[in-house]
């Protein structure tokens, strides 16, 4: 039996948690960030704010309390918004220990560094002498269909061959099917960057452009996130895989999609405060993701025409109708 700590109780670490019970044969502690967090999941027994509707069962210990959840902890799995990951593992930090292992679950980049989810965790590590393994999980993975028991596969991914072996066999379940990739950088990558292009689906939809403008999106948009991914140093195989296709195709075109329904709203001519507001506290990743995605783009020379556009979009309150003119009266180029 393992012992695993789910740091971050939004949907997705619910979903995460809920996978783990439901598989069987673990200790499971569910660390909300707050303690009045944590006492409505504990009292209504259930996520009715992130993920209503899937009771939480015994074998998962909320608590607010990150040195209680880490405690005796030998799997800690971060699923918090990428914009929270530095300040909530600097407060990890004093609870964890060299024999535990970590895994990032957050999809993002960080906005002043450009660093990924996995090397922003190691740098507060290495701040602090602790020099732990940190795996990243990505793929097509919408929560509510995870804590539904709908058959779902995704990818853990570190160069450290037997540690991903061993957490393709702690997580993997009847109804969760992890595959092994020694591609961080291609794996988070993908995870990152379709939330920007999934914005532009939405935007797609909003509009009523069709099919044939949607299926256009997602291949350039497979190029564009392949491109920078490879430039920073991943495969351009991971990109074909759950981690880069599965994931945007899902993020893109399924109506669970935070990203999407961004998109939409602003497609529907909606201003994006108000849109965020909408969500009520859920976080669309892409929106945060996008100039730090054009940062790194930048950093490494590499071209990503959708991003820029999403960009002047979210940011710059362009009407996303020239934005579509301007992408469509690029120069012609080969494929």
């Amino acid at each position: 039996m393992s012992h695993i700590a789910v740091m971050g109780s939004g949907a997705w670490g619910t979903a995460i948690a809920l996978s783990l019970a439901q598989r069987g044969g673990h200790r499971i502690a569910l660390q909300a960030h707050s303690e009045a967090s944590a006492a409505v999941l504990r009292e209504r027994g259930e996520n009715a704010v992130f993920l209503p509707g899937f009771p939480l069962p015994k074998e998962i210990r909320v608590t607010a309390d990150a040195a209680e959840a880490l405690e005796g902890a030998e799997i800690v799995v971060g699923v918090m918004p990428s914009q929270y990951v530095r300040h909530s593992f600097e407060r990890f930090a004093p609870y964890l220990h060299e024999d535990q292992v970590l895994v990032s679950a957050s999809k993002g980049i960080e906005d002043e560094t450009g660093l990924r989810m996995t090397e922003v965790i190691a740098s507060v590590l290495r701040a602090r002498g602790l020099h732990l393994p940190v795996a990243a999980l990505g793929g097509p993975s919408f929560a509510q269909e995870v804590a539904a028991g709908s058959p779902t596969a995704i990818t853990v991914a570190t160069p450290d061959m037997p540690l991903a072996v061993r957490l393709q066999r702690e997580f993997s379940s009847g109804t969760l099917r992890l595959y092994t990739n020694e591609d961080v950088i291609g794996v988070e990558l993908g995870g990152a960057l379709k939330n920007v292009i999934a914005i532009a689906a939405g935007v797609v939809t909003g509009l009523e452009l069709g099919h044939n403008s949607m299926a256009a999106l997602i291949t350039r948009g497979v190029a564009e996130i392949t491109r920078l991914a490879v430039a920073c140093g991943g495969r351009r195989e991971t990109l074909a895989g759950l981690s880069g296709l599965g994931d945007l195709v899902l993020t893109c075109t399924g109506s669970l999609s935070r990203n999407r329904t961004v998109g939409i709203e602003l497609g529907r001519g909606r201003r994006l405060p108000e849109i965020l507001e909408g969500l009520h506290g859920k976080v669309a990743e892409g929106v945060r993701t996008t100039p730090a995605a054009l940062g790194l783009a930048r950093r490494h020379g590499v071209e990503m025409p959708i991003a820029e556009q999403m960009a002047a979009i979210l940011h710059q309150g362009k009407s996303p109708v020239e934005a579509i003119r301007q992408l469509m009266q690029r120069p012609g180029r080969d494929e």
